[in-house]
Formats: C-alpha cells, structure tokens, sequence
C-alpha cells in the first residue's frame, strides 16, 4: 500500500465514508442484530453509532448496559433494543424487590412513549457463570432475574418485555462431543434447571453465546473446516450429520433443554462472530469466510438439525472495543465488523445474498490532528527501552502485535514505534504521552510500516466530553490504573 493509501486509512477515513456505496437496499436478515460493546478509549458518538445502524439497514441491536446516552440515541429508530445489567450490579437487584422496580422506572418504562426506545429483552448478567468467575454470581443471578421480571410485570410491560441472562456456551457440556449426550455443567446443574423453569414459565428467551472460533483456539486438535460452513469434517449422531460446530454446539443445547423439560423453549443466540486480529486465525479472511456461510446459512432459513427454520442471532460485534479484557486473548478486541473509527473491514452482505459490498461507514468522525508518536532513533537508549515498552503496552492496545498478528513482522525499532503511538494516540496526543524518557518524538508524517496501519485516535464521545468538562483522559487513566 502507498503511503497515501495508508495516509488516507490513518486520517482521511471521513472524507471516503461519504462515498462508500450505501447498502440499505439489501436488507438485514430477519431475526439477525448486532452487538453494540463501548469499551473503548474514545467511542465513537452514540448518535453516529445509531445513524451507521440504520445506514445498514440493522433493526436489532444488543447493549451491554443501560447507559442513558445510548440508549437515548436509539429512541424514535425503530430499533429493537436488548438492554444489558451488568454482572456488578447484579448484587442489588438480588436484594430488595423495589431495587428492581426502581432499576426498571429508570431504564425501561421512561423510554417507553410514543417515538420512544423499543425494548424487548433485558439480559440481566452477562456469562455469570464462566468458571473462571469462581461461582462469584452463582447466588444472586436467579433472584436478580427473578426480581427484574415482577418489576417489569408490575410496570405492565411483562407481556413485552422480557427478562434472560447472556449466558456463554459453558453452561452446558457433552462428555462424548455428541449433540445427543449434552447436558447442564454438573457443578450449575440444578442452578439452570430453575433458571430455565423460570424463562418457560414467562415465556423468555434462552440466551446462549456460541464461538466456533474459540472451539480453534482453544483445542489444538480442532479440525479447522469444522470451524466454519463449507462442510469437511462430520460428526455423526443418531441418525443426524453435523458439518460445522455451530449447528452442533446450537443443538447440544437443544438435546439439554429437551433432557431438562423445555424443549420447546426460544433460543437466541446472543453472540457469535470472528476476530480479525490478534491471533494467528483472526482476521478479515477468515471472518469474511465465516460470515459469509453464516449468512447464507440464516438466509435460507434451515436452522439447525433439531432446530429447523428462522435462526435469532446477534452478530458480534459491531465496533472494535480496545479497553476490552484481554484476558481469553488479543484477539478480544478485534471482534467488531468496523475498526474503532466506524469504518467497514471487508465486503459483506447482511442479507446473505452474497452481493458482498463495504457496509456504510461511520460519517462525519472527527480524527485528532496527523502526528505519531515514534521511537527517536538519535536517543536510543536500549537498556530503557524494554520498560517503556512495557509501560505503553500496559495502558495502550498492542494486540496487533502478537504472532500472526497483522504488525507481527515488523522489527524491535517498529515494535516500539507502535506502542508508543498507541499510547500516546489513547492519551488524546497529549505531549507529555509521548517522552518516554526522551525515547519518543513526534512525527507529521505517517509513521505506519507496510501492512502495520499506526491509528489516529478519533475524536470520540470521551474525547468530547473532556472537551466540554476539562477532564483530562490521562488524568482518567491515571487514576483508573491505580485504582
């Protein structure tokens, strides 16, 4: 790529955006959303966010939280809206009833009137019960699912709104692999029994997140085909083939909810997606390749094996996040179909039709001046660089680094390039963010190397509010990283 090329991806993104062809005429798939994630330095303004979804033609989105200024940006769209309550503040709603009926005259029935917000699910948790949470919310998830559904019942809005929990694919487990021997992890076992008696009983939604690509990373000796829909690998049972482990992974939970008598029960598939960095298997390729056989896949309405018929899925996920745990791996922060500035990653057709075009791009996103933090080569002090290195990777995003990453290839002196620029781009191109010892300067020219793009920040909702309030993001930073 010429450096204009990568000039105009680094700065010059706003100005394409309003010639990228607009897609609104191939409809989204019915029953296909999106998730919309914040956890971000500088998100992109809650009112872009919104417009880029009804540029798509998206008609149902998933929250993690009620943030008012979110969900406030999607009244009068149309939209259908699942609102999330965080795992943090499930303690509260376990508690006292009118906790609950206070949360929801908060965050559901004031946005309900006319040219108002379109709710129609709150997931109360989300994944509570990862073993990796030590069984930290194993006690208060039911009876804070339980208290938001009579709040909402005794609101009069029960009938269309409903309660669920988000939860992930582990709650449930098959000893053999087989669909047909699944059933509820034995440590939450007679947990989810109640939990699913109660969604039957109010008629809700069971909400389960399914991650073919962490089926890969996460087994070494996963067969890759079986990972995406072109068929390959095959498991047999009873009588029924199963060529990719979506459809098996959807129907283990069917097997389980039919063992534990609610096979009639609703699923939605709350998350599933591909990376497109931060892991040798994640990126826009591969992702395309998955979501192409996903989308041909929903839009001919088979569904699964045990499941025929219309699919409800929510793609995950929108935008990349780059305050997102890191933990389960780089890749994390790389699940969004738009890089961090709104703008599209690959050719894609939400309507399964394989009519593959950009999505409409974030318009009107304002970029922080065209200046990079680098490595001063005249000022190399090599003993010093190790630990700044480390500093600016403790507080910044260098996921792209990490091996078959897309600025894995790049040498030590570029390495550092980039993680002081992600550091001193988050710190909203303070100058101070970019000493380093003296080891950093900058630079008005582009500074990204080859395939390794070197981001503007944006001028996102943070940023805009520290504008307005004189906060300072480093400030923020600071304090959130000694607390």
């Amino acid at each position: 790529m010429t450096t204009t090329g990568l000039l105009a991806w680094s700065c010059c993104f706003i100005l394409a955006s309003a010639n990228v062809v607009h897609v609104l005429s191939s409809t989204v798939i019915p029953g296909v959303g999106v998730n919309w994630g914040t956890m971000a330095s500088n998100p992109l303004p809650r009112n872009t966010v919104t417009n880029m979804l009804k540029d798509n033609g998206v008609n149902k989105v998933k929250l993690f939280d009620s943030d008012s200024p979110t969900v406030k940006s999607l009244a009068g769209t149309g939209i259908e809206v699942m609102v999330g309550i965080p795992n943090n503040q499930l303690y509260i709603l376990a508690g006292d009833i009118e906790d609950a009926e206070d949360w929801v005259k908060e965050n559901i029935t004031t946005y309900l009137h006319d040219g108002g917000v379109d709710i129609r699910y709150v997931a109360v948790g989300n994944e509570p019960f990862l073993s990796s949470y030590n069984n930290t919310f194993d006690n208060i998830t039911f009876p804070a699912l339980q208290n938001v559904q009579k709040a909402l019942d005794k609101a009069g809005v029960g009938d269309k709104i409903k309660a669920t929990v988000a939860l992930n694919a582990d709650v449930y487990e098959s000893h053999s692999d087989k669909p047909s021997d699944g059933d509820f992890r034995k440590d939450i076992k007679d947990l989810m029994i109640k939990i699913v008696k109660f969604l039957h009983q109010n008629k809700s939604p069971f909400v389960v997140n399914i991650y073919p690509f962490l089926s890969l990373y996460q087994n070494a000796g996963f067969p890759f085909d079986f990972a995406f829909f072109d068929g390959g690998k095959t498991i047999s049972d009873k009588n029924v083939s199963y060529s990719n482990v979506f459809d098996a992974n959807y129907d283990t939970l069917v097997w389980t909810l039919k063992k534990n008598g609610a096979d009639d029960l609703k699923i939605i598939v709350g998350e599933v997606g591909w990376p497109t960095d931060g892991n040798i298997n994640a990126n826009n390729k591969l992702a395309k390749k998955f979501y192409d056989g996903l989308l041909k896949k929903l839009v001919a309405k088979k569904g699964t094996p045990l499941r025929p018929g219309q699919l409800d899925v929510y793609l995950f996920s929108l935008v990349d996040e780059n305050q997102k745990s890191i933990a389960p791996g780089h890749f994390e922060r790389h699940w969004g179909l738009f890089y961090y500035d709104g703008q599209p990653k690959f050719p894609i057709d939400l309507s399964g039709r394989g009519n593959d075009k950009m999505l409409v791009a974030a318009k009107g996103v304002q970029y922080m001046s065209p200046q990079w933090c680098v490595l001063n080569e005249e000022n190399k002090n090599l003993t010093m660089i190790a630990d700044d290195l480390s500093y600016a990777c403790s507080l910044a995003d260098c996921t792209r680094l990490d091996y078959g990453s897309s600025c894995n290839k790049m040498d030590l002196d570029g390495n550092v390039s980039y993680a002081f620029n992600m550091y001193f781009q988050m710190n909203g191109q303070e100058e101070d963010a970019c000493d380093f010892n003296g080891l950093g300067m900058i630079v008005k020219t582009n500074a990204s190397r080859g395939s390794c793009l070197f981001p503007l920040q944006i001028v996102g909702a943070g940023e805009r509010l520290k504008l307005a309030y004189g906060v300072s993001i480093i400030a923020g930073l600071m304090l959130a990283f000694f607390t």
